[in-house]
């Protein structure tokens, strides 16, 4: 019988349970678990299984550069940033308030590990969510152009529960991307939270985008419902010694 449990388990692919089997039932038959204890405990095991296996495809979609927390953050090496007032953002409030978080700041002073911690926390709080560098996203923007996919693009993108736009800055932009990247924040205004790190302030949104009308439509969405944040800090990358 021992045999085609596990047999039934594999084809089940219930691999969580299939772990803790065997230490289950010498327990349950050492000190005389009910059935029902042996059941919970293999459901307890499997549901636990399916949420680790859960969470580590959703951080491997959010393409994460790297492996940073909010509790790695240099907290005491950069006093323009609150810890109170990130850690407060950590509770994911402003998620289900649909609003979004601008980081604007120098380069170097913090912006990005910012970003990422809060977007690691949503993950690990069973949302969706992707990292993208904006000339990145742009770039695949306007790939999808080409071959007609910006649509089925878009889609996807706004589906993501928390998106993280990180260094929107100067970059090299055509007519037909900054149109696309005002569709994509449409699509989610509204809906679902985004995340811009930039080292430009509002006003030199309109050299970057070369369309005052597109840029005060971004702005109008953007800044209803949003949390700006202003690092005026020194940057935190200090040579090797």
């Amino acid at each position: 019988m021992s045999d085609e449990i596990i047999k039934l388990l594999e084809k089940l692919r219930l691999k969580g349970m299939l772990s803790a089997l065997d230490k289950t039932l010498k327990t349950a038959d050492s000190k005389g678990h009910p059935p029902l204890w042996a059941i919970k405990t293999l459901l307890r095991a499997e549901y636990r299984q399916q949420e680790e296996r859960s969470m580590s495809n959703r951080l491997g979609q959010a393409k994460l550069p790297w492996d940073w927390t909010l509790d790695t953050f240099p907290y005491d090496r950069q006093p323009a940033v609150k810890k109170q007032n990130i850690q407060a953002l950590a509770s994911l409030e402003f998620m289900n308030r649909q609003q979004n978080i601008v980081l604007i700041g120098s380069p170097g002073t913090g912006k990005t590990g910012i970003a990422i911690g809060l977007l690691r926390e949503a993950i690990v709080n069973g949302c969706r969510g992707r990292f993208y560098n904006a000339q990145n996203l742009i770039d695949e923007l306007y790939a999808s152009l080409a071959d007609r996919t910006t649509t089925k693009l878009l889609n996807r993108l706004a589906r993501y529960d928390l998106l993280v736009i990180d260094e929107l800055s100067y970059l090299s932009l055509k007519l037909e991307q900054s149109n696309a990247f005002f569709k994509l924040l449409d699509q989610r205004y509204g809906r679902k939270s985004t995340i811009i790190t930039s080292n430009l302030d509002y006003d030199d949104w309109y050299q970057l985008f070369q369309r005052k009308e597109l840029v005060d439509a971004m702005l109008d969405r953007l800044q209803h419902h949003c949390i700006t944040i202003r690092i005026n800090g020194d940057t935190l990358r200090t040579p090797d010694s």
